[in-house]
């Protein structure tokens, strides 16, 4: 994992959007559709961390490994970073958030917004099988053992899933 070089992906988030999942923190579940949408969520975190501390670009640039260089008690509550990315894109007068993401998450990470995630199931050694093992904690090959042997189908075109995140942080 160390080596790998994770892949980018675009993201546009309007800021209708991010107004509405913070009115939704503590409301209730926030349940992404896919790995790209998880990722993106907590990329805006990342966004935000970088805002705050003065060093984010004008758009969403989040490295693989960003989460991975700060202690925890340095870094601020989802709330009051979601806040800060409206309030950087209202007085800017901007309608979306939008740049790239290039965040890797792996088991150890700390989910900011997720309380569950619907994807499908992942082939072993990739990225988004480390995602699911992160969000899952180690039940997650309890689950693959499951889909394994009940004849599941993977990949894009295959079963679905409706994974909640472990309650480990």
């Amino acid at each position: 994992m160390a080596e790998h070089a994770m892949h980018s992906e675009q993201v546009r988030i309007p800021l209708t959007a991010l107004e509405a999942l913070k009115e939704q923190l503590g409301q209730g579940p926030i349940i992404p559709v896919g790995t790209t949408a998880l990722r993106t969520l907590e990329s805006i975190y990342w966004h935000a961390v970088m805002l705050l501390q003065g060093r984010a670009s004008e758009v969403l640039r989040v490295d693989q490994w960003e989460p991975y260089d700060h202690a925890e008690g340095d870094l601020p509550d989802t709330r009051s970073a979601l806040e800060a990315v409206i309030t950087k894109l209202r007085s800017g007068g901007e309608e979306a958030l939008f740049g790239s993401t290039r965040l890797l998450i792996a088991p150890g990470y700390t989910f900011r917004f997720a309380d569950a995630l619907i994807t499908n199931f992942h082939q072993p050694q990739s990225t988004l099988l480390l995602l699911v093992a992160a969000f899952l904690g180690p039940d997650w090959r309890k689950v693959y053992d499951h889909a394994l042997g009940s004849d599941y189908r993977f990949l894009s075109y295959g079963d679905g899933s409706l994974l909640w995140r472990s309650a480990m942080r």
